[in-house]
């Protein structure tokens, strides 16, 4: 009998190792493509004290639960890498005829399907090509992150200063009301110039209170974008006065091609055109080699048994899936040109933005503020010695006020359009404040 099983046996050696070689090395192939998506990591998980924006970059990048599911997907892709170079498991198929001992026969057979037509490459390069495409998610998810991060740092920053700036105004106009108070009663001005002069000082109590409000509203949206519903930062060590750099448009533009946005459109069509080369190869019908042995209790003899299985493609060519696949990609084309366009646009207008805001916040520094402060000290002593009317001291320092919060604004803007500039391209600030 132990005839009857060796070309079994034989057909088992011959079909196993080949296998096994080709899962090992599949498996060394996807172990040597992984990519370890380790996130950076604070000193410290404390955030006390002054917080400067590359900590609160770290720190988003090490709790913002988006990226961290970005970063398991490229892992959890990686794995179809190794399936995608698995070949078929083979058969094993008995067949009994007969029950009766003198007359029965005995069938064992081992069965292995053939893939042709590059149908394992082209699966392995599709899922090469997913994970690529799942790489480019992470990054373009990184680098939205990022631009959120930045954008409520320096929201949160603009808050922390122009409360600052309203604690100024509140100490101007507790001069002026001393200033006022003194005058009457010198009785050189009517009592109701300190009465304007008291309604002034409470009317910026009152805008104090609503920009601390608003500082405490930044904050939170600050802490959300790692995850923390409460801030536990006391202030930001950030200087938003240093204005950010201009570059170079064409630099920036040429910069553009390898932005994680535009690469994640790229690498779509290139898995889309993988895709439909796979299903190219679906339409070759594949091969199903047997081999076996059979016995024979009558005849007493042991028989080799050889078989080849290929279907007919008449019906099912695949044919519907590879124009499904074609279109696809077609669109994944078109949506690469659309990319293209819409990041262009995206990024001019950043630049334009960021161009204006320092060509404004010049201005401001040169010109406006000079003035509106020499404005406002000479209606002060000119209050103080009688020349002025309180009226004219309140109107200076209400111009001094408006002038510092548009000078804010404008460098609030101009980092808010360097942060842009800076997401579209997928790329850290390039700022002195960092």
């Amino acid at each position: 009998m132990h005839k009857f099983f060796l070309p079994f046996g034989l057909a088992a050696l011959v079909c196993q190792p080949s296998l096994a070689q080709d899962v090992a090395s599949t498996r060394t192939a996807g172990s040597q493509a992984a990519i370890n998506y380790k996130l950076p990591r604070l000193a410290s998980d404390e955030l006390a004290g002054q917080l400067t924006l590359q900590q609160a970059l770290l720190q988003a990048f090490k709790s913002n639960p988006e990226l961290a599911a970005a970063a398991l997907e490229v892992k959890a892709v990686e794995a179809s890498i190794l399936q995608a170079g698995v070949r078929p498991n083979p058969e094993v198929s008995a067949l009994l005829e007969d029950t009766r001992k003198a007359t029965r026969t005995t069938t064992l057979q081992l069965n292995q399907k053939l893939e042709l037509g590059g149908k394992r490459d082209a699966r392995i390069k599709a899922a090469e090509k997913g994970r690529d495409s799942a790489q480019a998610d992470y990054l373009t998810k990184r680098a939205d992150i990022q631009g959120a991060v930045v954008n409520a740092y320096f929201s949160a920053l603009e808050a922390q200063e122009n409360l600052q700036l309203l604690q100024g105004s509140l100490q101007l106009a507790q001069r002026a009301s001393e200033v006022a108070a003194k005058r009457v009663a010198a009785g050189k001005v009517a009592p109701i110039e300190a009465t304007k002069a008291r309604v002034a000082e409470a009317g910026v109590r009152v805008e104090l209170q609503q920009a601390n409000s608003s500082m405490q509203i930044a904050r939170r949206a600050l802490a959300a974008t790692w995850g923390d519903a409460v801030p536990d930062f006391l202030a930001l060590d950030g200087h938003i006065n240093v204005l950010p750099a201009l570059p170079d448009l064409a630099v920036l533009l040429e910069r553009l091609q390898d932005s994680p946005a535009f690469v994640k459109t790229r690498v779509e069509v290139e898995r889309r055109q993988a895709l439909v080369q796979l299903e190219r190869s679906a339409r070759i019908p594949d091969v199903t080699v047997s081999i076996g042995g059979k016995r024979v209790e009558e005849s007493r003899l042991n028989q080799m048994i050889f078989g080849l299985s290929i279907p007919i493609p008449v019906f099912d060519r695949n044919q519907g899936n590879l124009q499904e696949a074609l279109q696809r990609a077609d669109k994944a084309r078109d949506e690469l040109r659309g990319a293209q366009l819409k990041l262009g646009g995206e990024l001019r207008d950043a630049y334009e933005r960021l161009k204006q805001g320092r060509e404004q916040v010049g201005a401001l520094q040169s010109e406006i503020l000079p003035a509106a402060q020499d404005a406002y000290d000479i209606a002060t002593k000119g209050f103080e010695l009688g020349k002025f009317s309180f009226l004219e001291v309140l109107d200076a320092q209400r111009v001094l006020f408006q002038a510092r919060s548009q000078a804010l604004r404008a460098l609030a803007e101009a980092h808010r359009a360097a942060t842009e500039i800076e997401r579209v391209v997928g790329a850290f600030p390039s700022t002195d404040s960092l």
